[in-house]
């Protein structure tokens, strides 16, 4: 499950997306109301899955055949707020096909 590019890209969007609302949430939040800082450790972390999606975005799209366009719409969403929950939505369907197509069928 894990060795499938597909799987490991819809993970990766939506850990992205998570770390996000998390650092948004709890880290400005937080700070802003008590003595609890937690921007820095979920800064780090959004930053590292930020460029790991970029990465992802970039290396998958011709497995998921997406033109430019497609790419540009799905590195758009890892800046904007809950995007990443957006883009898992509406292709969702597509995202599930290319994982199953990329699956080994089992010997029988």
């Amino acid at each position: 499950m894990f060795a499938n590019p597909v799987f490991r890209y819809r993970m990766l969007t939506l850990a992205e997306g998570w770390s996000f609302v998390l650092l948004l949430v709890f880290g400005s939040l937080l700070s802003r109301v008590s003595e609890i800082d937690l921007v820095m450790p979920l800064g780090s972390l959004h930053g590292a899955l930020f460029v790991l999606m970029v990465l992802g975005t970039l290396l998958i799209r011709r497995r998921l055949q997406w033109g430019f366009v497609m790419t540009l719409v799905a590195l758009a969403c890892a800046v904007v707020p809950l995007a990443p929950f957006v883009l898992h939505r509406v292709k969702r369907d597509e995202l599930l096909a290319a994982e199953k197509a990329a699956q080994p069928v089992p010997a029988a």
